[in-house]
This record gives structure tokens, C-alpha cells and sequence, in this order.
């Protein structure tokens, strides 16, 4: 799997939460958004760090 299909499959996996809080006010999935979202800025900075070691090669 690439990183980018990982990238949207992070964010596709949240949507059925973002849902439920927003429109349902279930908060336990605003849990799961919070720890999702620290997933997505993990995952990132992983990203970036390969980008700028693959640009100074």
C-alpha cells in the first residue's frame, strides 16, 4: 500500500465518526476523532520526513 492510500484510508476510516458527532452528538465518537486526528499528524510528519530524506539524496 502506498503511503498516499494510507493516508486516505485514515481519513476514510474516520468519517463514519465525524458523522456521528456532528449530526448525532455522540460523544464517545469524538473520542475516536481525537485519536484518529493524532494518527493523521503521526502520520504526516512521517510523510514529511521521508519527502525531505528522498529530496537530499
Amino acid at each position: 500500500m502506498t503511503e498516499f492510500e494510507k493516508l486516505s484510508a485514515l481519513v476514510n476510516a474516520l468519517e463514519a465518526d465525524f458523522t456521528k458527532f456532528y449530526e448525532q452528538q455522540n460523544k464517545a465518537a469524538g473520542t475516536r476523532i481525537r485519536k484518529g486526528m493524532l494518527e493523521l499528524k503521526n502520520f504526516a510528519q512521517e510523510i514529511r520526513k521521508d519527502v525531505q530524506d528522498r529530496k537530499n539524496k
